[in-house]
């Protein structure tokens, strides 16, 4: 698996992307930031649906779910600086624990969140899998080292 991953410097780049959208999201969600562009879609359906045309619309969420989701990927395909013998299955082990957590998440989200909420949730669910991940393999690595 060690083959598969990044070098360990793509890290740092998540992140800065990671911040960057973390600043945004700050940004958009405590003082209105708007960042209006024309945009191509491929279905639009807002006051009447539309295929594939231009439409203007706030491009600041889509921008920071694209800093997010990249620069949270890029941390987790990425190399340690120290890798270490056993890494490999400790990815693994926190890999899946965090499709359980995130499987769990779903279902009782699914049972007991309605309407926006639930649209809420979902948007949520693009980032959890990944922050799942991150916090098992980072608290499952100091854990070990510890021992």
């Amino acid at each position: 698996m060690n083959n598969l991953l990044l070098p360990y410097r793509w890290k740092w780049v998540g992140i800065i992307l990671t911040l960057a959208g973390i600043i945004l999201s700050v940004l958009f969600f405590l003082f209105d930031f708007r960042f209006k562009i024309p945009v191509f879609a491929l279905y639009s359906a807002f006051l009447e649906a539309k295929i594939c045309t231009v439409i203007r619309t706030n491009f600041a969420d889509e921008l920071i779910l694209l800093l997010l989701i990249s620069g949270l990927g890029l941390i987790i395909l990425s190399k340690e600086q120290n890798e270490a013998e056993g890494l490999d299955l400790h990815r693994m082990k926190a890999m899946f624990r965090a499709v359980i957590s995130n499987a769990v998440f779903l279902l009782i989200s699914v049972l007991f969140v309605y309407g926006s909420g639930f649209m809420a949730i979902l948007v949520i669910n693009t980032l959890s899998l990944f922050v799942f991940y991150l916090l098992f393999f980072n608290t499952g690595k100091r854990v070990k080292t510890e021992l």
